[in-house]
Order: C-alpha cells, then sequence, then structure tokens
C-alpha cells in the first residue's frame, strides 16, 4: 500500500492514476475516512472565527455522513442511471476514490488567516471539484469526463433539492 502522504499529494495534484490505484485498493478505505476527516478539520479550523470548536466537529460528523451519501448517490446516478457500456463499479470504489478528491481541501486550514478566508475556500471548492470528477470518471470507469462533470451536477442538483425539502420539512415541524 502506497504511503498516506504521498497519496494525499498525488490526489491534491489530480494524478489519474492515483485514482486508478484507490479504486482497485480495497485497503484504501481507512485512508479514504482519514482524508475526509482531516479536510473537514482544516475547514472548521480554517473558519473557527464563524464556528468555533463545536462547528469543528460537527462538520467533521456531517462531512462523513455527507462523503458516504454522496457515493452512494454518484453510485446510482453514475452506475445504474447514466453509465457508458464499459461501466463496472461498486459502491465502496467511490467511497474510496471520492474521499481522495476530498484531499485539495487540507488547504482550507489556511483560511485562518485574515482576509484570506474567502479566497482559500473558494480555490478549494474548485480544486475539489475538479478532483471529484476525475474521482467519478475512473471510479465509474468512464471514457467522458463531460459525462462525469455531468453526473456530478446531477448528484449535486439531486442533494439540494433534498437537502432543501428535509429542512422545508424541519422548518414547518418546528413552526
Amino acid at each position: 500500500m502506497a504511503g498516506f502522504k504521498d497519496r494525499i499529494i498525488r490526489a491534491a495534484k489530480l494524478d489519474v492514476s492515483l485514482y486508478e490505484e484507490v479504486e482497485a485498493d480495497t485497503g484504501a478505505m481507512g485512508q479514504a475516512m482519514g482524508i475526509v476527516v482531516l479536510s473537514s478539520i482544516a475547514a472548521g479550523v480554517g473558519s473557527i472565527a464563524r464556528g468555533g470548536l463545536g462547528g469543528v466537529l460537527l462538520g467533521t460528523a456531517a462531512a462523513l455522513i455527507g462523503w458516504y451519501i454522496w457515493a452512494y448517490l454518484i453510485y446510482f446516478i453514475g452506475a445504474k442511471l447514466l453509465p457508458e457500456p464499459q461501466t463496472k463499479a461498486d459502491a465502496s470504489a467511490l467511497l474510496r476514490t471520492i474521499g481522495f478528491s476530498s484531499s485539495p481541501g487540507l488547504i482550507r486550514v489556511l483560511g485562518i488567516i485574515p482576509a484570506l478566508g474567502g479566497l482559500v475556500f473558494l480555490s478549494a471548492s474548485i480544486w475539489m471539484l475538479a478532483a471529484m470528477v476525475i474521482a467519478v470518471r475512473q471510479a465509474l470507469d468512464y471514457n467522458s469526463t463531460l459525462r462525469a462533470v455531468g453526473v456530478c451536477v446531477i448528484g449535486w442538483i439531486v442533494q439540494t433539492l433534498v437537502l432543501m425539502l428535509f429542512f422545508f420539512i424541519l422548518g414547518g415541524l418546528a413552526g
């Protein structure tokens, strides 16, 4: 198994071969989860002035739940609704590759620097999106990057609608 730090760097460099490697490495689940946790902690530290320590803890838990849900949503959309002829996928491969696509999020720790927070978080988001598209393309064995982008966009729309419905229902119950 490749070194954890080396894999984080390769994932952040958008190294396609890294995403193929972790797709095939069933032992990389712990590393993928570790990256999700570290990335969410980095985001919490980077925005500690707004969220405090509770925000870091809640954000880490939400990131783990979100990672799991996102991987299964992408699996359903990409492997069941919009597969290419050669698509062979399983949800655990998506969990691993998507987990590694959180690597660029480690820079969010720099958001703690006054006046840089917004730029750091925007840059990290764009970088993580690019990594996510590569992760999805590799895990679903797509030839088309555009299809991977489409799956991510559809997944984002579905997730947003579900969250809006969830908050609407919670808001209705609270009122």
